[in-house]
């Protein structure tokens, strides 16, 4: 459409004295290809696997504290408890919590400078394992709490509080500051 209406200015303003012209510039610029997209260069080392599942874990975890921040906010008493909106959240942070399974293999452990796990995840990955059970174990509880023990119920502060507590351990070992 774009180009039809060029080639119809173009048209006029030659006069129609050139219309072949102007077609065979049409259609030269039909042929070319629209330029490639740049790619983001992979850092030496890095594999696209393990660039993926770098981009996958960031993402992953940048959404799990957009979704515990209001959480904590209701702990601090900064904002009121919203039973809709909590539990929207806390059913992200337990599918999210589930996705990170897959967001550290081997291949991932390639020392990205915008990347902030540590290697000690892949030399201690017994402990780290762990952890990211704890915490996945943790989320699946706080969404039974939530169901039953709303807002400012006890329960309801100490699931958000173990579920806060998780990231802080997993953070103080395998997060780079």
């Amino acid at each position: 459409m774009k180009r039809t209406m060029i080639a119809a200015r173009l048209m006029i303003v030659a006069g129609c004295a050139a219309p072949a012209t102007v077609g065979a510039v049409w259609a030269a610029d039909a042929q070319t290809p629209p330029p490639a997209a740049a790619a983001a260069p992979a850092p030496s080392g890095a594999s696209a696997p393990g660039r993926a599942a770098v981009d996958v874990r960031k993402a992953a975890y940048t959404l799990v504290g957009a979704n515990f921040k209001p959480l904590g906010n209701v702990l601090k008493g900064t904002a009121p408890y919203d039973a809709a909106e909590a539990q929207k959240n806390i059913a992200r942070i337990a599918f999210l919590a589930e996705l990170l399974n897959d967001a550290f293999p081997d291949v991932s452990n390639i020392g990205e400078p915008d990347s902030k796990a540590k290697a000690e995840i892949w030399s201690n990955r017994a402990d780290f394992d762990k952890k990211l059970k704890q915490f996945q174990t943790d989320a699946i509880a706080l969404v039974q709490v939530n169901a039953t023990e709303q807002g400012a119920a006890e329960a309801f502060k100490a699931a958000v509080t173990a579920l806060g507590q998780d990231c802080k351990a997993c953070h103080d070992l395998y997060k780079a500051k």
